[in-house]
Parts: C-alpha cells; structure tokens; sequence
C-alpha cells in the first residue's frame, strides 16, 4: 500500500507520525461500507458512500420521510392566508366563525400571534390576522407590511 511506500522514503520523523496516520486510514477505510447500498467504500477517508447515486438516493429518501408532515402544515397555512386575503377588501372586515370553517380555514395552524398592550390576542398566518369577538365573530385584520 501507499503508507509502506511513503515510510520507506521518509527518514523525518515528524513525517513518520504523517505516515503513520496514512497507515491507520487505510486500515480504517477497508471496513467502511456504503449506508444506502452496504458496498465497499475506497477513496477518501471521510467518504461515507459508494457514489454519487447511493449518496443522492439516500437524502432523497430521508428528505422525503420527514418532508410530508412540513409540505402538509404549508398546505394548510397557504389556504388559510388565502382564505383570510379572501375575506379582507381593505384592512379590516367582521366575519362569523360558520363562514371561515366554509371556506376551508383551519384554526390549528397560525404563523404568529401579537398580544396588545391592553391584553388582546391577534392570530396571524403570515399578514392576515384574525381576533376573536362576541358571538364566534372575527375581526379579520391585515398588517401593514414594511418594504
């Protein structure tokens, strides 16, 4: 192997610690296998699969394992910023409970919530808000957004 060729040339014996090393990576690297496809590893020391494939496959997989529940939650957060900008023609609007659950609002998922001074709570998905009234009524409200 490399490490016997390099120990061979090198009388220096900082440069014989460095050969050393290179001899217990090389012992290392012969019983590391690929996680996607359990294969032999040759090359660098820190390589942790067989190939580009194996390396792309497996994140492919693990992104798309814990991917659902996060694109799930967006879906849901989308309709209700679409919902609420439905329902809102300027800044403000008053609108009943029945109405939002008609059209499709979900009041598990916000983005935020701003409590006022005197104590008042504004639910926001993204820069719709709502607040709860008298009666299941909302005041729907949209915050002024700084550009």
């Amino acid at each position: 192997m490399l490490w016997y060729i390099c120990y061979a040339f090198i009388q220096n014996s900082n440069l014989k610690n460095k050969c050393l090393t290179l001899k217990k990576s090389c012992l290392s690297m012969e019983n590391k296998t690929c996680p996607e496809c359990g294969r032999s590893i040759i090359g660098r020391l820190d390589k942790k699969f067989c190939s580009d494939l194996c390396r792309h496959s497996f994140n492919n997989r693990r992104r798309a394992e814990s991917g659902n529940y996060i694109k799930n939650v967006n879906t849901i957060l989308r309709k209700n910023r679409t919902v609420l900008s439905e329902l809102i023609p300027l800044e403000t609007a008053k609108i009943s409970r029945n109405k939002l659950y008609d059209k499709g609002f979900n009041f598990n998922f916000i983005t935020s919530l701003y409590t006022t001074k005197k104590g008042t709570v504004y639910y926001y998905c993204y820069e719709f808000g709502y607040m709860p009234l008298d009666n299941d009524y909302f005041l729907l409200v949209k915050r002024k957004v700084e550009e």
